[in-house]
């Protein structure tokens, strides 16, 4: 068994964590460090180092790829929250949620008085 996960009990070796890289040296039975999510794969030191070049080798290759993704990405959510800016100011409206008007909205004075006179102006 190669993989082991935190706060699991194990014998005396090299554990890796998956994640962050970090390096565990066991020397007698102890528990590995870390939740239970926290994976750590048990190898000996000289195959960590023989895996080093493919390992960067692979990082490689895969940079310039991520990088274009990246900025891509990135353009992406520009242009999406610029369209979505200009969505939001097309549809804006004057409705208030917090103001209730039960009675319907205010008048002015001058309004009121306007309605109630009868007479004629001329």
């Amino acid at each position: 068994m190669f993989l082991y996960k935190g706060e699991q009990k194990v014998g005396k070796g090299t554990y890796w964590d998956l994640y962050t890289g970090h390096r565990v040296d066991v020397d007698h039975e102890a528990f590995l460090p870390g939740e239970s999510k926290t994976a750590y794969l048990r190898i000996s030191p000289i195959i960590m180092l023989l895996l080093a070049p493919f390992l960067g080798l692979l990082y490689y290759i895969f940079f310039p790829v991520a990088t274009v993704l990246i900025a891509c990405m990135l353009m992406v959510q520009k242009v999406l929250r610029s369209v979505w800016g200009g969505v939001r100011r097309l549809s804006y409206f004057e409705w208030r949620p917090s103001e209730a008007y039960l009675s319907g909205k205010k008048r002015n004075k001058v309004d009121d008085t306007r309605e109630h006179d009868t007479s004629d102006p001329g």
